[in-house]
Parts: C-alpha cells; sequence; structure tokens
C-alpha cells in the first residue's frame, strides 16, 4: 500500500487551539508551577503576554502545558537533536572484492587497500565472489580469506569469520588497536 506508516512518525506537539482537552496543568513563562486551569484560561494567559501554551507532556494526567515562544522551543529541540546526532559513533564498513583465481599482483594491490581502511580505523569486509561454475571449486576462496587472515594478523581482529552468502565468501574484519586502546584503558582504571 502506498500510505504513510502512522509508527514511524514524529509525535505532533500541540500548540495552542490544537490543544482540546478542557483542563491542563500549567507551568508560566517563569518556570513556576500554576497549577490545574481551564485550557481556555490558559490559553488567555500564554497569549496575553505575546508567548504560546505548548503541550510539554501529553501522556501525563492531565497534560503539562508551558507558556513559552514556541518558535523558540523548537529551535531548542532541533539543537538538542544535532547534538545527540553527532554524539552517535557510526561504524564505517569498507568493502573489499576478490576472486578466485585472483593474480598475485591483483591481490597485492587489494590488500594494500584493505591494510589502509583498517589503519584509519575502518572495519573491512573481505569477500570472495564466485560465478557460473567457479561454485565448484570453493576451496579457491577459502585459500584466499586464509592467506588475508595470515596478512593482516598483525593488524587486524577477525570479527566474523569466513562464511558464505549466497555466491560470495565474505569474512569481517577489524582494526586491533581500536581493540588494544579499550583493553589498555581498562587496565589503566584497574591500576
Amino acid at each position: 500500500m502506498g500510505g504513510v506508516d502512522i509508527s514511524k512518525r514524529k509525535p505532533e506537539i500541540r500548540v495552542n487551539e490544537m490543544i482540546r482537552i478542557p483542563e491542563v496543568r500549567v507551568i508560566d513563562h517563569e518556570g513556576q508551577q500554576v497549577g490545574i486551569m481551564q485550557t481556555r484560561d490558559a490559553l488567555d494567559m500564554a497569549l496575553s503576554r505575546g508567548l504560546d501554551l505548548v503541550e510539554i507532556s501529553p501522556t501525563a494526567r492531565p497534560p503539562v502545558c508551558k507558556i513559552l515562544d514556541y518558535g523558540r522551543y523548537k529551535y531548542e529541540l532541533q539543537k538538542k537533536a544535532k547534538v545527540s546526532k553527532k554524539k552517535q559513533h557510526q561504524v564505517n564498513l569498507k568493502e573489499m572484492k576478490y576472486r578466485p583465481k585472483i593474480e598475485e599482483h591483483d591481490y597485492l594491490f587489494k590488500t594494500k587497500h584493505a591494510v589502509e581502511f583498517l589503519k584509519e580505523g575502518y572495519k573491512v569486509k573481505l569477500m570472495v565472489d564466485f560465478r557460473g561454475r567457479e561454485m565448484a571449486h570453493q576451496e579457491f576462496g577459502v585459500k584466499i580469506m586464509n592467506r588475508l587472515k595470515e596478512d593482516l594478523v598483525a593488524l587486524a581482529v577477525v570479527e566474523v569469520e569466513p562464511r558464505m552468502e549466497g555466491n560470495t565468501l565474505t569474512m569481517v574484519v577489524s582494526p586491533k588497536q581500536a581493540i588494544d586502546k579499550g583493553t589498555k584503558n581498562a587496565e589503566d582504571e584497574d591500576q
């Protein structure tokens, strides 16, 4: 169906006339609790000060409304959302594709790039793609994965062991220094 998924929409903030509940708990523009009052009276109080009546906690009974400048309130919410988004840690994953009958130079070239990604702190997903009849000789892909494990042992830790995903043999490695830093910090705290 072409409709909007209601469960993923942001809850709408009700302001002024959008608040339809007869009684609300009011907090004035200075942060002082006024108490429970009729919504119409609270709205008149807000408008007399040139401000808006904003529903802060719609789930409370009665709902909590605050007298404030709605434009500024929206700005503050956006600012908080931006700061919390910055603090989220994103793990970047780079991919490197190999073929079962890869030439030596190509193998070294691709592995050099994988090493660079690991040194920059990225996780690397190593893949060996099989096409057609190559699926009958998956041992070539396993040899490549074992060789990669040996070549990257100084820089990386195998996070996901080699496994088949359709026509692709995949393995995920993560940089060793990130794991080493975590263990050193724990040791420092113990001392």
